[in-house]
This record gives structure tokens, sequence and C-alpha cells, in this order.
């Protein structure tokens, strides 16, 4: 995890996800809240949701709204929003794409969009993880998954998505996709 990114603020790749984003944005691991503060600065009505309180801190700091707590847990408007992002690496929560893809079609609109953010190789991968700091492990261990951008298109259309769009960033380094929510 890239922290300077993280809690900084929204870099160039960052702003070609907000330049899709539509209506009303839920921004899933919302994080230090640098995409939320971005998009309410952009008359977007956001709420980011994060299980980290620190996150959730952060983000109101920022001026964001963000709740705390898991997004397999009752979310706030399930099934208005318009946008949900899955930024960072995200579609990693939980450690089955599936069940986060399934989950999120739930929350957002019919025919809303999913912004999601996908390694940068092709990969497919479950994996058991903690948080470190240096060799210290300052988090229980979980699960999480890492997938590629044609893994999350076929995880996608197994949970009521069709792609829509995928891009990459001028540096090469950050890939992106577009899904929208079948109806």
């Amino acid at each position: 995890m890239d922290i300077a990114r993280w809690s900084g603020g929204a870099d160039p790749a960052d702003r070609t996800v907000l330049e899709r984003c539509r209506g009303r944005v839920l921004d899933v691991g919302c994080g230090a809240g640098r995409l939320v503060e971005a998009l309410a600065r952009r008359g977007h009505t956001v709420l980011g949701i994060d299980v980290s309180p620190a996150a959730v801190i952060s983000t109101a700091c920022r001026g964001g709204h963000a709740r705390s707590g898991s997004v397999f847990a009752p979310v706030q408007d399930e099934g208005t929003w318009d946008t949900a992002l899955l930024i960072d690496g995200n579609i990693g929560i939980g450690g089955d794409p599936r069940r986060l893809l399934r989950r999120l079609y739930d929350l957002v609109r019919p025919a809303g969009l999913l912004l999601v953010e996908t390694a940068a190789r092709e990969v497919d991968e479950r994996r058991r993880v903690a948080i470190h700091t240096g060799r210290r492990p300052v988090s229980p261990v979980f699960p999480w998954a890492t997938v590629g951008t044609q893994a999350l298109v076929r995880h996608g259309r197994l949970s009521g998505w069709a792609p829509v769009e995928q891009w990459s960033s001028l540096s090469g380094e950050r890939h992106f996709a577009v899904l929208r929510a079948c109806p």
C-alpha cells in the first residue's frame, strides 16, 4: 500500500476515476478520505465507509462524510447509490470478489456504476494478510483478494455486472474498470 498516496490528495490517476463518477457516490474502503473529499468538492453527495475508525476520522477531518463499518453490514441508502468505488485494491475486501460484487450490486440503483482499481497484472488470488508496521503486525489476520482486470470482468459477469470501460493511468502503474449493474 502506498501510504503517501492513501493519505494525500487526489492524484492525476484518481482524477480519471472522479471524472467517471455519476450522481451520489459510495466509496467503499474510503481510507483517509482523499476521494470523498475530492468528490464533495466537485458537488457530489458522497459517503465513505471503512472498517477503520481512524480512516473515518481522517475523512471527517477533511470535511467528508464517512461511516465506520463493513460493506457487508447494513449501509445507508442501500439500493440508491448511482456510483460505488473500490479503489486502492479494495476489490480484495473480504477475500471473495464475487461476494463483494454481489453485495455492491445490492447497494447501487438499477444500472448503477461500479469503478474498480484492479491489479497491474492478470491475477485472481486469495490469501490471508495482516497489516504490519515494520515486522510487527498491527491487525489481526484477515482474508484479502487480488484481482486483475480480466478476472474482475469474469467475476462481475457472474455477479450481475456488465463491463463498460477499462483504462490505465498515464504512468501505466494503475489500472481501472467500470462495470454497470444489469437491471
